[in-house]
Protein backbone atom coordinates (compact mmCIF):
# COMPACT_ATOMS: atom_id res chain seq x y z
CA UNK A 1 0.00 0.00 0.00
CA UNK A 2 1.31 3.42 -1.07
CA UNK A 3 0.80 6.30 1.33
CA UNK A 4 1.03 9.65 0.13
CA UNK A 5 2.62 12.08 1.58
CA UNK A 6 -0.29 14.65 2.62
CA UNK A 7 -1.42 11.53 5.00
CA UNK A 8 -2.29 12.74 8.31
CA UNK A 9 -3.27 10.52 11.10
CA UNK A 10 -7.19 11.69 10.78
CA UNK A 11 -7.12 10.31 7.63
CA UNK A 12 -6.74 6.87 9.22
CA UNK A 13 -9.85 7.28 11.29
CA UNK A 14 -12.74 5.58 10.33
CA UNK A 15 -15.46 7.67 8.92
CA UNK A 16 -18.29 9.84 11.30
CA UNK A 17 -21.61 8.84 11.28
CA UNK A 18 -24.36 11.12 10.79
CA UNK A 19 -24.91 12.80 13.81
CA UNK A 20 -28.72 12.36 15.05
CA UNK A 21 -31.24 15.07 16.24
CA UNK A 22 -31.02 15.98 19.50
CA UNK A 23 -33.97 15.16 20.66
CA UNK A 24 -33.74 11.59 19.37
CA UNK A 25 -30.15 11.20 21.39
CA UNK A 26 -32.16 12.66 24.25
CA UNK A 27 -34.94 10.26 23.77
CA UNK A 28 -32.63 7.53 23.44
CA UNK A 29 -31.01 7.85 26.29
CA UNK A 30 -33.59 8.07 28.71
CA UNK A 31 -34.86 4.96 27.18
CA UNK A 32 -31.58 3.28 27.79
CA UNK A 33 -31.98 4.40 31.53
CA UNK A 34 -35.14 3.34 31.67
CA UNK A 35 -34.28 -0.32 30.55
CA UNK A 36 -31.31 -0.55 32.49
CA UNK A 37 -33.61 0.95 35.69
CA UNK A 38 -35.91 -2.18 35.42
CA UNK A 39 -33.71 -4.66 34.90
CA UNK A 40 -31.92 -3.32 38.15
CA UNK A 41 -35.50 -2.90 39.92
CA UNK A 42 -36.60 -6.81 38.96
CA UNK A 43 -33.35 -8.43 40.46
CA UNK A 44 -33.52 -6.49 43.75
CA UNK A 45 -37.20 -7.14 43.71
CA UNK A 46 -36.85 -10.84 43.35
CA UNK A 47 -33.87 -11.37 45.28
CA UNK A 48 -35.68 -9.87 48.45
CA UNK A 49 -38.43 -11.75 48.17
CA UNK A 50 -36.52 -15.42 47.88
CA UNK A 51 -34.70 -13.62 50.76
CA UNK A 52 -37.66 -12.76 52.41
CA UNK A 53 -39.06 -16.19 52.18
CA UNK A 54 -35.67 -17.82 53.56
CA UNK A 55 -35.25 -15.21 56.65
CA UNK A 56 -39.13 -16.44 57.40
CA UNK A 57 -37.96 -20.27 57.66
CA UNK A 58 -38.12 -21.51 54.72
CA UNK A 59 -35.78 -24.63 54.35
CA UNK A 60 -35.81 -27.79 52.25
CA UNK A 61 -33.28 -30.28 51.29
CA UNK A 62 -32.64 -32.68 48.35
CA UNK A 63 -29.46 -34.76 47.37
CA UNK A 64 -28.06 -31.66 45.40
CA UNK A 65 -29.56 -28.62 46.94
CA UNK A 66 -30.13 -27.74 50.32
CA UNK A 67 -32.03 -24.34 51.37
CA UNK A 68 -30.66 -23.18 54.42
CA UNK A 69 -29.73 -19.83 56.22
CA UNK A 70 -26.63 -18.10 55.89
CA UNK A 71 -25.25 -14.78 57.00
CA UNK A 72 -22.26 -13.83 54.10
CA UNK A 73 -19.72 -11.09 55.67
CA UNK A 74 -17.36 -11.12 53.08
CA UNK A 75 -17.81 -11.47 49.12
CA UNK A 76 -17.59 -14.33 46.87
CA UNK A 77 -16.47 -17.36 48.89
CA UNK A 78 -16.20 -15.13 52.18
CA UNK A 79 -13.07 -13.49 50.76
CA UNK A 80 -13.01 -9.90 51.94
CA UNK A 81 -15.02 -10.55 55.38
CA UNK A 82 -11.78 -9.18 57.47
CA UNK A 83 -12.79 -5.31 55.75
CA UNK A 84 -16.03 -5.53 58.19
CA UNK A 85 -18.70 -2.08 57.77
CA UNK A 86 -15.74 -0.78 55.10
CA UNK A 87 -16.77 -3.58 52.64
CA UNK A 88 -20.06 -2.20 52.70
CA UNK A 89 -19.24 1.38 51.84
CA UNK A 90 -16.59 0.01 49.31
CA UNK A 91 -19.13 -1.66 47.30
CA UNK A 92 -21.54 0.65 47.72
CA UNK A 93 -18.71 3.21 46.09
CA UNK A 94 -18.27 1.11 43.53
CA UNK A 95 -21.88 0.23 42.10
CA UNK A 96 -22.18 4.18 42.05
CA UNK A 97 -19.31 4.38 39.96
CA UNK A 98 -20.42 2.12 37.19
CA UNK A 99 -23.79 3.81 37.53
CA UNK A 100 -22.13 7.53 37.26
CA UNK A 101 -20.23 5.82 34.03
CA UNK A 102 -22.94 4.19 32.56
CA UNK A 103 -24.81 8.02 32.64
CA UNK A 104 -22.42 9.24 30.59
CA UNK A 105 -22.22 6.37 28.59
CA UNK A 106 -25.19 6.16 26.93
CA UNK A 107 -23.84 3.23 24.10
CA UNK A 108 -22.43 1.33 26.73
CA UNK A 109 -26.26 1.84 28.93
CA UNK A 110 -28.17 1.40 25.64
CA UNK A 111 -26.13 -1.72 23.95
CA UNK A 112 -25.03 -3.77 27.49
CA UNK A 113 -28.71 -2.79 29.85
CA UNK A 114 -29.62 -6.61 30.35
CA UNK A 115 -25.97 -7.74 31.66
CA UNK A 116 -24.89 -4.76 33.36
CA UNK A 117 -28.30 -4.09 34.90
CA UNK A 118 -28.44 -8.28 36.22
CA UNK A 119 -24.86 -6.97 37.59
CA UNK A 120 -26.09 -3.70 38.79
CA UNK A 121 -29.15 -5.48 40.48
CA UNK A 122 -28.13 -8.00 42.23
CA UNK A 123 -24.66 -6.23 43.34
CA UNK A 124 -27.46 -3.68 45.22
CA UNK A 125 -29.10 -5.80 46.87
CA UNK A 126 -26.31 -7.87 48.26
CA UNK A 127 -25.82 -4.08 49.34
CA UNK A 128 -28.76 -3.70 50.81
CA UNK A 129 -28.73 -7.00 52.80
CA UNK A 130 -25.27 -5.38 54.34
CA UNK A 131 -26.93 -2.47 55.70
CA UNK A 132 -30.83 -4.36 56.62
CA UNK A 133 -28.84 -7.62 58.11
CA UNK A 134 -25.21 -6.37 58.29
CA UNK A 135 -24.17 -9.04 55.98
CA UNK A 136 -25.20 -10.76 53.21
CA UNK A 137 -28.11 -13.30 53.33
CA UNK A 138 -27.46 -16.67 51.46
CA UNK A 139 -29.22 -19.81 51.39
CA UNK A 140 -28.38 -21.94 48.38
CA UNK A 141 -26.15 -24.65 48.77
CA UNK A 142 -24.46 -26.49 46.11
CA UNK A 143 -23.42 -30.49 47.78
CA UNK A 144 -23.78 -33.05 44.61
CA UNK A 145 -20.53 -34.33 43.53
CA UNK A 146 -18.95 -31.53 45.21
CA UNK A 147 -18.91 -28.91 47.73
CA UNK A 148 -19.88 -25.68 46.56
CA UNK A 149 -20.11 -21.85 47.74
CA UNK A 150 -23.65 -21.10 49.54
CA UNK A 151 -24.86 -18.52 47.28
CA UNK A 152 -28.69 -16.50 46.13
CA UNK A 153 -30.81 -15.07 43.67
CA UNK A 154 -28.83 -11.85 43.22
CA UNK A 155 -25.35 -13.90 42.85
CA UNK A 156 -26.65 -15.82 39.97
CA UNK A 157 -28.15 -12.73 38.13
CA UNK A 158 -24.26 -11.47 38.63
CA UNK A 159 -22.60 -14.63 36.91
CA UNK A 160 -26.13 -14.26 34.50
CA UNK A 161 -25.08 -10.91 33.76
CA UNK A 162 -21.25 -11.07 33.40
CA UNK A 163 -22.14 -14.31 30.92
CA UNK A 164 -24.19 -12.37 29.01
CA UNK A 165 -21.61 -9.16 28.72
CA UNK A 166 -18.95 -12.01 27.77
CA UNK A 167 -21.04 -13.05 24.71
CA UNK A 168 -21.61 -9.96 23.43
CA UNK A 169 -17.98 -8.70 23.88
CA UNK A 170 -16.36 -11.52 22.20
CA UNK A 171 -18.88 -12.87 19.89
CA UNK A 172 -21.50 -10.80 19.29
CA UNK A 173 -19.23 -7.57 18.80
CA UNK A 174 -16.60 -9.27 16.99
CA UNK A 175 -19.05 -10.06 14.48
CA UNK A 176 -20.19 -6.55 14.59
CA UNK A 177 -16.88 -5.83 13.57
CA UNK A 178 -16.00 -8.42 10.99
CA UNK A 179 -19.25 -6.81 9.37
CA UNK A 180 -17.84 -3.28 9.65
CA UNK A 181 -14.54 -3.84 8.34
CA UNK A 182 -16.02 -5.93 5.60
CA UNK A 183 -18.33 -2.53 4.25
CA UNK A 184 -15.44 -0.11 4.47
CA UNK A 185 -13.55 -2.59 2.21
Amino acid sequence: MKISQNTTFFSYLPPKSPKKAPHSTAKSKIYGFIKLTLVIIAVIACDQYVKSIILDGFRWSSEMISIVLVYNDGVAFSMLASLGEYLKWLQMGFLLAIFAYLLFNNDAMKRYFLGIGLILGGGVSNVIDRFIHGAVVDFVHWHYWFEFAIFNVADVCIDIGVAILMIQWLWLDKKHASKSQEVLK
